[in-house]
This record gives structure tokens, C-alpha cells and sequence, in this order.
């Protein structure tokens, strides 16, 4: 590979997304939003359609935050074969289900298929690009792009190369999100699950203990979160939240007063087994959250309460 070929993170003009269900539908708004031509392909008989609802389902928020200049449904194509579609890109984002065995496939289709100078990145919640890019002809350009769902408003984007991964690519990556529109975390290293999947599945974990000893019912849980730290957290992460907990002495302060707390056992952090009766618990406690509100009108309040607040914090 030739990286002298590659165009520069800010001359990307078409991106090819490999899987259009709700994250590699996500990101198909994102960039048809950010000006880009996008070409989406799916094996599913039913994909075009499903992906069509999504994006312009998304797209009244996504006016509604600022569309680039070119941005439009138009500019969206949905090819029948791999191939084709790989062959168009300048950037190749792949969403494909969380299947170990299917991504290795996958990924190793689109190398053989994409220019070799075209970076492609991948969506995975979970795996390692270093146990994914084993079968890749090319595996020196397949990075990890991790996004948060909905991938058309959440800023964070996770960037990690694997063992193979030329560590120019994944620069080129960090360079060409940040440049798309998005906040990113270039890692230094693989971790699995990253960093901000770590973070919340901690707290998805002792959810799921709690409700299950009959500590606090899913509603509780959620109000906890938007009604207490999630509201912090939105402004400033749990370090800097910390930091100021500490007063004038800072974390400094806060370490040496409540340090000794940490032995405390407050929390569990090892997944309990998820019984029927713990399912129909969380699945009972939901439904009850949601009231009656169908799944769009979930959808629809939640992108009006990240739009609020991405407005007062500047970045919209």
C-alpha cells in the first residue's frame, strides 16, 4: 500500500457503509448530513427500505442541529453488490452485527473488494481489530471507529488500530472523524470494550445486581442517573466531577478524605446471570418507564434532549 495515494482526511468525498441496520444506519444520516455522497450496502432483502425509514427519520434532528453545505437525501445510493459498493469509497465504515467469525469475513471481503490506498474502519462495540483483521489481504488500513448510538448525535468516536495496523492510519482516522464533525478518542492501545463501553457497562452491570436483589426498581436506576450525576456528566466526565467534589484542595482533597470509601462495597462489578426472572424484570420496568410511548416517540424525545444539550454546550 502506497499511503502517498490515500486523499487527505478533508478531500474525503464518498463513504461506503458496510451494514445498514441501526448503527451503520446511524452513521449513513451522520454523513449524508455532513455533505458526504454515501453509498450503503446490506444483505438483508428488506435493508434499503429499513435504511431509507431510519435516515429520514433522523433527519429532522439533524436539520434541526445544521445540515453542510451539499448535505441530502439525494446523495444517498444503495448497492445490490459488495463489490460495487467498496469499489466507489474513499472511507469505509463497516457495521456489521457483533459475530466475531462474520466480521473476520466481512472485513476480509472489503479489503479484497476496496482500493488499497482507502482506510476501513469498523464499528465494532467490543472486539479487538487485532483479532479481526486476521484474514484482511491488506490489514495495515483497518482501524476501529467506534461510535455511540445514535451515531448521528453522539459526538465520541473510539479510534484504535490493531497489532497489524499502520499506526499512519490510524492518525489518517482520528484526522478525518474529527474533520467529519465528531469528538474522538485516539487510543494508544487495544482494550477491550474501549473506554467508554467499560465505563458504562460498570454501571449497566450493578443496575442489573440491584434491581435483581430488589435494591431499586429500573425506574429509580434511570431517574438516579438523568436526575442526578447524568446531568453533571453531560458538562464534565467523573474525574473533573471529582476533581471538584474536592473543593479548593481539588482531587488531591478528595482522594485523601474519601479515598478509604473505595473499600467500601458499594458496588459488585461482575455481571449477575441473567434469569428469565431477571429479564421480565428490566423488560416489565421499561415498559412501565415507557408508558404507553411507542419506540419513535422514545427515539424522537430522546434526539430533542441531546439537541438541547448539545446546544447549551456550544457544540451545535
Amino acid at each position: 500500500m502506497t499511503p502517498q495515494t490515500r486523499v487527505a482526511p478533508e478531500e474525503v468525498r464518498t463513504v461506503t457503509c458496510v451494514g445498514a441496520g441501526v448503527i451503520g444506519g446511524g452513521w449513513v444520516a451522520y454523513f449524508l448530513a455532513r455533505g458526504y455522497r454515501v453509498v450503503a450496502w446490506d444483505p438483508a432483502e428488506d435493508a434499503e427500505s429499513r435504511l431509507r425509514h431510519l435516515v429520514e427519520a433522523a433527519w429532522p434532528a439533524l436539520t434541526d442541529l445544521g445540515l453542510a453545505e451539499g448535505a441530502s437525501l439525494d446523495r444517498l445510493s444503495v448497492e445490490q453488490d459488495l463489490a460495487a459498493a467498496c469499489a466507489q469509497a474513499d472511507f469505509v465504515q463497516e457495521s456489521a452485527p457483533e459475530d466475531l467469525e462474520l466480521k473476520r469475513k466481512l472485513l476480509a471481503d472489503i479489503d479484497a473488494a476496496t482500493p488499497e490506498h482507502v482506510v476501513i474502519s469498523s464499528s465494532t462495540s467490543g472486539y479487538g481489530m487485532t483479532e479481526m483483521q486476521v484474514r484482511c489481504a491488506h490489514p495495515e488500513r483497518t482501524v476501529v471507529g467506534h461510535p455511540f448510538n445514535p451515531p448521528y448525535l453522539i459526538p465520541l468516536v473510539e479510534v484504535v488500530g490493531g497489532e497489524a495496523t499502520s499506526a499512519e492510519v490510524v492518525d489518517w482516522t482520528a484526522d478525518f472523524f474529527r474533520h467529519a464533525g465528531k469528538s474522538v478518542i485516539r487510543m494508544e492501545r487495544e482494550v477491550p470494550g474501549f473506554v467508554a463501553n467499560r465505563l458504562q457497562e460498570a454501571l449497566w452491570r450493578e443496575a442489573l445486581h440491584m434491581v435483581e436483589a430488589g435494591e431499586a426498581t429500573v425506574e429509580e436506576i434511570d431517574l438516579s442517573i438523568t436526575d442526578g450525576p447524568g446531568l453533571r456528566w453531560a458538562l464534565q466526565g467523573p474525574m473533573l466531577t471529582f476533581h471538584l467534589a474536592g473543593g479548593q484542595g481539588g482531587m488531591a482533597h478528595m482522594l485523601d478524605h474519601f479515598g478509604p470509601s473505595l473499600l467500601s462495597p458499594w458496588t459488585r462489578l461482575e455481571a449477575p446471570e441473567l434469569t428469565p426472572k431477571l429479564r421480565d424484570a428490566v423488560v416489565d420496568g421499561c415498559e412501565r418507564e415507557a408508558a404507553g410511548r411507542s419506540i419513535d416517540e422514545l427515539v424522537a424525545e430522546r434526539d430533542r434532549g441531546v439537541i438541547a444539550i448539545l446546544r447549551a454546550l456550544g457544540r451545535a
